[in-house]
């Protein structure tokens, strides 16, 4: 269209020229004014001039309407044409419009952030289709290049912006892992440690920091663990604990149950531990051992068959449910007394004879003997008769008898010994030593109970001072176990 229009503008141009040229044709130019002395009369003018004259005046007068049409039907073709080429630039102008929307929304610019882009290349190509002055200025846009590179630029922002939220969440996960390794060796280094341990521990301390600070990703800072590196220090820890003891064993304790064990036993225990959590239930004791007594039936106390150095353990009712539970694993038994109320020595012994004869004659005779001695409260009786009777018709009788009763209170010897009131008390005591122990051995030979199962006992014996509480708030419910070797 726009060659066929420029093709008139050319055409019209060229008439006008001829116009010009038959009009120049048609006046000869003028001779300049000279004065003339006196216009010579008239020569009358031949009629092929006349005819010449009006043959050029008509194709001046054709050539001119000719002229007139060609103007009329130019400018009515050209403006027809400017009309069409407005028309189509406009329906040109709102498609490519048309093609901007569709390209621009067809893709989700959802980050405020990153729009500033999108909207600078959206009105790039927008103020270029609306400038455009020509078809052909209109369609060499190419809106899918601005498009593509709004979407380019779109999403190197969000890039930038992930990037930038991944660096900020990235050092809030440091700053976090960092204080939370931190807390996890606080517990540790409020500890009193020796200095070897304290310098291990910081050092593994800074360690672990330095490989959060260097770590590149979210997952390699969540990767650093402490647990082995405490795991490891805590054991060496629980072990320093253990060699700081003075004695071969120690006292290791764990929800509340408490055990006595050799050094050897419990760094066994500890170094099974994974989970330095678990290691952190456990506490160490040192020994230190001290003697308490005990009042106890002997059916709790091993029917009492005791001895000192025995072995033993602890055992007492858990609460109400009715059910045992081990208190003290370890124990010396240093000394087992019987009560003075345990048994009363009681002893008795008759004799009797007699012999008779008759006689015509008779005669009496009667002889007595009796002795008592009463050493503190306890009493010595010794008694010896004699009887003869004869008559006169010749009959005689003789009868004899002795008697012995013995009757002593332990609780009664042991203080007449005390206050010096017996005689021979050496001879005594000797009689006395380990009485109770000859009533348990003959206990054990006669296969007979002597002694009644809630005879009580004094039990004297030896453990860590730690149990101690333990023992004493469950001695009405207590039970002394012996080890059997």
């Amino acid at each position: 269209m726009l060659n066929v229009a420029e093709d008139i503008e050319a055409k019209i141009r060229r008439l006008r020229e001829l116009g010009k040229v038959s009009a120049e044709a048609a006046a000869p130019p003028a001779k300049p004014p000279t004065p003339s002395p006196k216009r010579p009369p008239r020569r009358p003018r031949s009629l092929s001039t006349i005819r010449e004259k009006e043959r050029r005046k008509r194709i001046l007068i054709g050539a001119s309407i000719l002229i007139i049409i060609i103007l009329i039907v130019s400018i009515g073709v050209y403006a027809y044409l400017q009309n069409r080429t407005v028309s189509e630039l406009k329906n040109a102008r709102a498609e490519k419009l048309k093609e901007v929307n569709s390209y621009f929304s067809s893709y989700k610019f959802t980050n405020a952030n990153c729009t500033a882009n999108v909207t600078y290349y959206k009105s790039q190509v927008i103020s270029r289709i609306l400038a455009a002055k020509s078809l052909s200025e209109l369609s060499s846009i190419n809106v899918k290049a601005y498009f593509d590179k709004a979407v380019q630029a779109y999403e190197q922002c969000v890039a930038k912006e992930k990037e930038r939220e991944y660096q900020r969440e990235l050092n809030q996960t440091k700053r976090r892992k960092i204080q939370e390794i931190k807390l996890a060796f606080q517990p540790l280094l409020a500890m009193p440690l020796p200095d070897s341990i304290k310098a291990k521990v910081i050092s593994s301390l800074k360690n672990l920091e330095q490989q959060v600070e260097s770590a590149k990703t979210i997952e390699q800072v969540n990767s650093v663990n402490p647990d082995p590196y405490l795991l490891s220090l805590w054991r060496d820890y629980y072990y320093y604990k253990i060699d700081s003891v003075t004695s071969p064993d120690v006292i290791l304790e764990k929800d509340g149950v408490k055990k006595l064990i050799s050094k050897s036993e419990a760094k066994s225990i500890l170094g099974s531990i994974m989970d330095y959590r678990e290691l952190l239930e456990y506490r160490i004791y040192p020994v230190k051992y001290v003697e308490i007594a005990l009042v106890l039936p002997r059916d709790r106390i091993t029917g009492g068959f005791l001895q000192p150095g025995d072995k033993v353990v602890f055992f007492a009712t858990n609460g109400t449910k009715n059910a045992y539970k081990e208190i003290v694993n370890q124990g010396y038994v240093e000394m087992v007394l019987l009560p003075i109320d345990a048994g009363q020595i009681s002893a008795s012994e008759s004799q009797s004879q007699a012999s008779s004869s008759s006689t015509t004659s008779s005669n009496t005779y009667t002889e007595s003997h009796s002795a008592n001695y009463n050493p503190g409260e306890t009493s010595y009786t010794n008694g010896t008769s004699y009887s003869d009777t004869y008559s006169n018709s010749q009959s005689a009788g003789q009868s004899s008898s002795a008697s012995y009763t013995y009757s002593v209170d332990l609780a009664e010897i042991l203080k007449a010994i005390a206050a010096g009131k017996i005689q021979a008390s050496d001879e005594v005591k000797t009689q006395l030593n380990r009485y109770g122990w000859k009533v348990l051995n003959l206990e054990e030979s006669s296969d007979m109970l002597v002694l009644s199962p809630d005879t009580e006992f004094l039990v004297i014996v030896k453990v860590p001072s730690i149990f101690v509480p333990d023992i004493l708030s469950n001695q009405e419910s207590l039970y002394v176990a012996k080890v059997s070797t």
